[in-house]
């Protein structure tokens, strides 16, 4: 199936950022079907999948209407080729243990959910409605992904272990989340976006509480990756649309 080019007016931009985070997160979060430590896990990762997918789709179907190009998200979900994804390069990185993807879920989620409780106030009504679902879906991520952070930080010495471990590899993909550019701007000067700087002092102290629970200490602020909001990623993200993209890649215009 040949891939789409989509026209990225700032809007449009804007929108596909936070509908890619949420798709690519959601997938990986999918990857633990069948694989989850405890049959309650594995419902609770399934429904927070959902929870993401569901916000991609309502973003997706919005910049496709903003776009008026006729893409609709399926198109937009499954014809892009990898350099057109916005999403951030932590939500690309892989599950590994489960320490790794609560850390991951915890990192995202104490931005995602501050984030979406202040877009409610956006001047752009569509994303106002979509960030009143998201927030309390979001909070809950945020209060599921903490406890197990506690859990495993304050457990065994292996699972300590396993968790610091999994916090200095993923701390240098933090500082993208909150890394803006002309199109963030342009939106934020509108009263339609949120300045992500405003929300840094609440993550920091949201994530130094969860962490200081767990008896793990926050990493320093070093350098940090970034390049996922241009279209730059990670090895990762190409081995994730190819799983993702299959079946409209193999069955162009497939439906239920």
């Amino acid at each position: 199936m040949t891939s789409i080019r989509v026209t990225e007016t700032p809007l449009v931009t804007y929108v596909l950022r936070r509908a890619d985070d949420a798709l690519v997160l959601g997938h990986r979060l999918s990857e633990w079907c069948g694989k989850a430590p405890m049959m309650e896990e594995e419902m609770a990762l399934a429904n927070m999948g959902l929870d993401l997918i569901g916000q991609a789709r309502a973003l997706y179907t919005y910049a496709g209407e903003a776009e008026a190009a006729g893409h609709d998200e399926d198109a937009l979900a499954y014809r892009r080729d990898e350099r057109a994804y916005r999403n951030l390069l932590l939500v690309e990185q892989p599950n590994g243990d489960f320490a790794v993807t609560m850390v991951r879920q915890l990192l995202y989620a104490a931005y995602a959910d501050p984030y979406w409780r202040a877009m409610m106030s956006s001047r752009d009504a569509t994303l106002a409605a979509i960030a009143a679902k998201a927030e309390k879906e979001m909070a809950y991520h945020l209060r599921h992904s903490a406890e197990w952070v506690v859990r495993l930080g304050d457990g065994t010495p292996e699972s300590h272990e396993r968790t610091a471990r999994a916090l200095t590899m993923l701390w240098p993909y933090t500082g993208e989340l909150f890394e803006t550019d002309s199109v963030d701007d342009s939106l934020i000067e509108a009263g339609i976006a949120v300045d992500p700087a405003s929300l840094r002092d609440t993550w920091r102290a949201t994530v130094a509480d969860v962490l200081g629970r767990a008896t793990l200490t926050m990493p320093a602020d070093g350098y940090m990756q970034k390049g996922g909001r241009s279209g730059r990623h990670s090895e990762h993200l190409g081995h994730l649309l190819t799983e993702l993209q299959y079946m409209q890649r193999t069955i162009p215009g497939a439906t239920w």
